[in-house]
């Protein structure tokens, strides 16, 4: 499993996690595509754009590996801002490749595209 080094593990004074420590010994936690509902919590929304935010600076438009990314916290986001960058594309593996797509992103999140 890669880790992605210098990549934040959490949203600071929270317990939103953005990655994980180890592989899970009980098998590969596939992404899921979550839908997000208007009505979600203000700190699960700021959650959400901090991680996207980490991810554009961290990889911007380029393919990046799973590695030791968070599945759950890749699911508010897969299948809408974050794609799968390879056919087929395997969920349950820690070497999936996945890129952002910039117009959806900037369109959900655009504070974090800012400064």
């Amino acid at each position: 499993m890669l880790k992605h080094r210098g990549f934040p593990g959490r949203l600071p004074g929270t317990d939103f996690q953005f990655t994980i420590r180890r592989p899970n010994p009980k098998g590969v936690t596939p992404i899921t595509r979550r839908e997000r509902r208007p009505d979600r919590r203000p700190p699960d929304r700021r959650a959400d754009a901090a991680f996207m935010k980490a991810l554009w600076e961290a990889f911007g438009d380029q393919p990046f590996e799973r590695g030791n990314l968070d599945a759950g916290r890749l699911s508010w986001l897969f299948g809408r801002e974050v794609l799968p960058a390879t056919d087929p594309f395997d969920p349950a593996d820690y070497e999936a490749i996945m890129v952002i797509d910039e117009a959806m992103a900037r369109a959900a999140f655009p504070e974090a595209f800012e400064g």
